[in-house]
Order: structure tokens, then sequence, then C-alpha cells
């Protein structure tokens, strides 16, 4: 079958594209030509950075890495292509799966999941964003009406924002540092404010900033007895929470919410497939597009990452594309 191309951290904080060869798909397994992939920022760059603690090696691995933590390691999971070979149902069709940057691969067909036509390959590439937003929702359980703020104008917040806007009656107000994520918010059907102007007595607040301020920023404007959706994760930092203050007057309450398990609520009636083709339905509305700010090919994928991990800047969603 010739060969293939994938990004590798070969070190912390250094990214290569080596050439492995590709074997041919067996009854039951498919050929997939890749479009195009997205970096999940967040999490990507804590990797590339070698900064996963040596207690997450196992959680952390993704469905079809290679290699092993800190480096050198092949990492992803946001993949978009067509089935070159495979069973009839699925030859020609657009896919997603759950696989690191590269050109061609091959998994089990039950590895993919059918983009829906409604979907472009580029805005399917934010399914795995997507997936960790719905069940965020799940872990937060929205109500109508409700007040909710979510802390971090990110792509996985902004997701969540946009999802959370839809509930009837619900007031949703996007926190960012970030004043030119203004625009993204009312694209997005949300207010706007500054952490210093976030509106206080919130029933729901999600967080997604990846900074231990943006937490001290959801626990201030938490009204009484609100939850507090924990979404970010901080490798192997350190964070500090400020517990104290009004922490326990308001009897607030922390919960982590993470796409590796589905969430409490809907385990018992949704498995990670059917999570995803929501996540991939949902994607439909071109709206989304606001959140892809970037593209590069697959040969500048490692000076892209070197960059995303300095000096992100504006960066929200970065496409990697195949030519």
């Amino acid at each position: 079958m010739g060969e293939a191309r994938a990004f590798w951290v070969a070190a912390p904080g250094r990214g290569e594209v080596r050439t492995e060869s590709l074997r041919a798909p067996e009854a039951g397994e498919v050929l997939v030509r890749a479009t195009c992939s997205a970096v999940s920022r967040g999490t990507e760059v804590l990797v590339f950075a070698g900064r996963v603690p040596p207690s997450q090696f196992k959680a952390m691995r993704c469905p079809f890495q290679e290699g092993a933590f800190p480096a050198p390691v092949k990492y992803g999971y946001a993949s978009v292509g067509v089935v070159a070979a495979g069973p009839p149902s699925l030859a020609g069709r657009r896919v997603f799966c759950l696989h690191p940057h590269q050109d061609r691969y091959v998994v089990p067909a039950g590895a993919v999941r059918l983009v829906p036509d409604a979907v472009d390959d580029r805005r399917a590439a934010l399914a795995a964003n997507m997936e960790t937003a719905v069940n965020a929702l799940w872990d937060g359980a929205p109500r109508v009406g409700d007040r909710i703020a979510v802390v971090g104008a990110g792509v996985v917040g902004s997701l969540v924002a946009a999802l959370a806007a839809r509930i009837p009656g619900a007031r949703v107000e996007l926190v960012d540092r970030n004043s030119a994520r203004a625009d993204l918010a009312a694209a997005l059907g949300c207010r706007f404010a500054a952490p210093d102007a976030a509106a206080g007595e919130a029933d729901l607040v999600f967080h997604a900033s990846g900074a231990p301020e943006g937490l001290a920023t959801a626990l201030r404007i938490a009204g009484f007895e609100a939850r507090i959706v924990e979404l970010s994760w901080y490798g192997d930092r350190a964070v500090s929470a400020p517990l104290g203050e009004d922490f326990h007057a308001k009897r607030l309450a922390i919960v982590s919410s993470q796409v590796g398990a589905v969430a409490p609520a809907r385990r018992a009636r949704k498995s990670r497939e059917q999570r995803l083709d929501l996540a991939l339905a949902l994607l439909a509305d071109p709206g989304f597009d606001r959140l892809i700010t970037g593209t590069c090919t697959l040969d500048a994928l490692p000076a892209t990452m070197a960059r995303l991990a300095a000096a992100p800047g504006d960066a929200l969603c970065q496409l990697v594309r195949y030519d």
C-alpha cells in the first residue's frame, strides 16, 4: 500500500513528520485518505510540551496513538477523510475518526463515523471538541431560563456557549480576557464580558479557560448553590483556587467534565458512538466556521505546534490540510 506520513512529537517541544509503511486493509477494516485534521489546542499543546503527568499516561492515550509519553509519540484525535478502500457501504464516504495527524491510515471500520451531508470537512474536524461540549452540557444539566456563564472563549468554551444559548429562556454570557471575542459571542447568540465585568449570580458556570485565574472568575460569578463545571485540563501544572471567601457560604459545587467517559446523566442511554454522531450532526450550523482561524500543511505542522505552544495569540481551531 506504499507509505503514509504522520506528525510525531519527537521530543518535548519538538515535532517532526515521519514516514511509515502502510499495510493493506483486511476484512472489516478501512483505508482512509485524510482531507483535514484539527489540532485540539489545549490538550495537544500540553502533549507537545511534554507536560502529561506520569499518573495520566494511561488515561491520556488516544485511540490510535503510537509511541509513549512524553515522547516520541504520535498523538491526535480529530481526523476527517474519505474511505479509499473497505466495505462497499463505506467506500467513497466521508468519515470522521479519532486518529492522529496522518495523511493515510488503516483502522477498523467501526472506528469511523459517517459525516452528515450538511457538514463540510472543515467543520467536521471540530467533532472531537463538539463531543466535549455535548458531554459538558450533560454534566452541567442546564435548565430552561438559567443564567449561564462560560469562562474561556476558546473552541470548547465557545461551543458550550453556543449550545447553551439554544436553551429557551437561557441567558448565556461568554467571558474572556480577549475583547476580540465579543463579535464571536454575538454570532453564537451570547452576551460577552471581560472577567472584571462579568455578571454575577450565575445558576451554572462552565470553566474552559485553562488558567487558574479563569477558575477564580468562575467561583466569583457563581450564584448561591450554583454548579461550576470544570472543563480545563492543566496537565502537570499545580492549580490554586480561592476556596475561602464565600465558596462555602454560597454552597458551591465544582464538578469535572471529561470526554473520555459519557456523562453519568446519559451513560445508561447513550454510547460514545451515539455521542459522536450527535456532535457531528450539530456541526451542520455554518456559524461554527468562525472557530476555524488557521490552516497549515502537514509539513508545516511541527513549526505551527511550536508557535501555538509559545505564543498562540488569537488562535482558535488550527486545521491541518492534506493535499
